[in-house]
Order: C-alpha cells, then structure tokens, then sequence
C-alpha cells in the first residue's frame, strides 16, 4: 500500500511508494515499511534507511512513524488529518508541525515556523489551528505517558510481527 501526504492546498507532499499492512480496522492502521521509496513534492527521491512501524488513527491529528536504528527507537510524529484509505493510498494532509522522540523519552516540537508561514499562505482556518494546538498536547501526553505506539509492547509486537512478514 502507497502512502500519500498532502498539503491544505490538496498538493502532493510526499509519497512512501510501499508500505505492508499489519493490522487495519475501522480506526487504526498500522503497517511496516524498509528500504522504501519516497518521493518528493519537488521529484527528488530517496529511499528510507532503516524498518519502520507507521501508526495512524482514524480519531486523531497525527501519525506516528517508528524507526529502528541501531542505538534504538526513534519516532517522528506528523501533525495531520486523520487518515483517509482508498484502492490507491492511505492519505492524509500534512500539518507542519512534528514531534521527534529520541530512544532516552526526550523529545522536540519542530518546524513551528514553516507551520506559521503555511499557515498564513494557505489560510488554515482557526478551527484547524485550535484543533493542532490541542494534539500537540494530545500526543505530548501520549509520549510521557507511553501510550498507544509509544508503549514498548506496541515496538515488540509489530516489530517483531513485521520482520516475520519478510
């Protein structure tokens, strides 16, 4: 399955050419992808370099990625629509605003001012920046509190659910 982020204008923004589906309900999806080939809004592409869990949920503004790096696990977690899934992607409109968490719990807010200059020049209605404030503190709570994808059971589990699909 591709993954497609989008900007509020409807542009593309990025695009994860593969990713495997591990668990998929009504309101979760989670999936693994390594090696994968990404593509930019601009063309330029790249592959990722290292597995990664991508977790996103139908009732929250944002998704979280988990990847697996030799000194531990790292999590970039994108302020964004919830997830809608079609025949051709799971899609979701990318927010600017991330959250990085490194493998000792310690994490950063980031990209608060590209944030403030797309907000302004594709005109996010209040609504949408009072909806971001309040999940940025929505997965900061996630975060401290190891809820959800940020739970070590949740990394055994797919991790390990994941490398036996490959």
């Amino acid at each position: 399955m591709r993954i497609q982020s989008y900007k509020h204008d409807g542009k593309i923004h990025r695009v994860w050419s593969e990713t495997t589906i591990l668990k998929g309900t009504d309101h979760v999806v989670i999936g693994g992808n390594n090696r994968t080939l990404v593509t930019e809004s601009d063309g330029r592409k790249w592959v990722t370099r290292e597995p990664a869990i991508v977790y996103f949920h139908k009732d929250f503004w944002f998704n979280v990625i988990c990847m697996f790096r030799d000194d531990g696990v790292y999590y970039y977690c994108n302020l964004s629509s919830p997830y809608a899934c079609d025949d051709e992607a799971i899609k979701y409109i990318d927010y600017d605003l991330d959250i990085k968490v490194y493998p000792d719990g310690k994490y950063h807010l980031l990209d608060e001012d590209e944030y403030k200059v797309h907000r302004s020049k594709m005109n996010y209605p209040e609504s949408i920046d009072e909806i971001l404030k309040h999940q940025v503190d929505e997965l900061q709570q996630w975060i401290e509190h190891k809820k959800g994808p940020f739970a070590p059971d949740f990394i055994k589990v797919w991790h390990h659910r994941f490398n036996n699909e490959h």
